[in-house]
């Protein structure tokens, strides 16, 4: 397995996608129910065969990510050969990026000498989606990219 196998939640939400894999595998609701009885093993295997199909979905398509802790952000771009990151940090305990009262404080204080701003970019290692799934897994969030736009119009000045 290459990535995380999907929640039962997840696998929930997703029964019909599941049903049309299996279905691909030539496998009907009643094999499947023997295989899950009889081949446990097996049906793992088809679980996180089903998970990594999944993930690769959402990993071709995540354009941005963002991760937010109490006093750094960092704003990513998902381009096709690397990486370009924005980054904020701060050096103010009482300012916490992750609730509504410290993103009003850094909107108001955005070209306070207690802001600091870094640009980077990075290469993909040799699996660029292995990459992106593991800041997925250490908390980053995909998104849209609004934040890192808006960030990226004001680090070109």
């Amino acid at each position: 397995m290459k990535y995380s196998r999907l929640t039962k939640e997840q696998f929930e939400e997703l029964r019909e996608e599941f049903i049309n894999f299996l279905a691909t595998q030539s496998i009907t609701g009643d094999e499947w129910e023997a295989i899950k009885k009889n081949k446990p093993e097996t049906a793992e295997q088809e679980l996180d065969v089903f998970s990594d199909l999944v993930w690769l979905g959402v990993l071709t398509k995540v354009k941005y990510l963002e991760h937010i802790s109490p006093n750094q952000i960092h704003l990513f771009e998902c381009n096709e050969k690397s990486m370009r990151l924005i980054a904020l940090r701060i050096e103010n305990e009482y300012v916490d990026f992750t609730t509504k009262e410290g993103f009003n404080w850094l909107r108001d204080n955005l070209l306070s000498d207690s802001v600091e701003f870094f640009n980077a970019k990075k290469d993909y290692s040799d699996d660029k989606h292995l990459d992106i799934f593991k800041m997925i897994q250490s908390g980053a969030s995909i998104t849209k990219g609004e934040l890192f736009n808006y960030f990226s119009n004001l680090v070109k000045g």
